[in-house]
């Protein structure tokens, strides 16, 4: 076959490997081996390093951060070889397997860590700028859901400004899927009732 004949597959196997990779929920199997049960039936409900730092756990939260970005990244310097179109959809894969895992029943986490993972992946400055805003408003108003939601809309603008187009068409589109994961935490902003940043319960 002709490496234009194989393009397709490999793309689709690619995404295929990033969704697998980024099914794995760190943030249920760290807790569970530590003891402190389904971290689903706490907070948020959520499986990300935001809700297991409501068990009290520092260690285990920032362990489920750098696992769920790991994965992201993982899966895009694995297809790297195989080029843009490959990685893209491997970041792709990896992220809707985060949100999406088909081990939970398609319920996943909200996608920030493994967000950060792929654009780590991809465009390692841009993680910079993301960094940037997030700390800053994390830091100010304790809130990581509206760090995160800001942070991802200034990302695609910034891939674009350093010229990465198809990335930042993907991170227009991760974006787009994580505020939709957030939706829950937008209304809670709106009220008052956001949940803050090491707040318990």
């Amino acid at each position: 076959m002709a490496p234009a004949d194989l393009a397709t597959p490999i793309v689709a196997a690619c995404l295929g490997l990033g969704y697998l990779l980024g099914s794995i929920p760190f943030g249920l199997i760290l807790t569970k081996f530590a003891g402190l049960g389904d971290v689903r039936a706490i907070g948020s409900g959520n499986i990300g390093a935001t809700n297991v730092l409501r068990t009290g756990r520092k260690g285990l939260a920032a362990a489920t951060l750098v696992g769920d970005a790991l994965k992201g990244t993982a899966a895009v310097l694995i297809t790297a070889r195989f080029g843009e179109a490959a990685t893209l959809a491997a970041g792709l894969g990896a992220f809707l397997g985060h949100l999406f895992p088909v081990w939970l029943g398609f319920k996943g986490g909200k996608g920030v860590a493994t967000f950060i993972g792929v654009l780590l992946g991809l465009a390692p400055l841009a993680v910079l700028a993301f960094a940037a805003v997030w700390l800053g408003l994390a830091f100010a108003l304790r809130y990581s859901s509206l760090a995160a939601l800001a942070a991802s809309a200034v990302t695609p603008a910034v891939l674009w400004a350093m010229g990465r187009p198809s990335a930042a068409l993907l991170f227009l589109v991760l974006g787009l899927l994580l505020w939709w994961k957030h939706a829950p935490n937008i209304r809670r902003l709106l009220d008052g009732t956001e949940g803050r940043i090491g707040q318990k319960g």
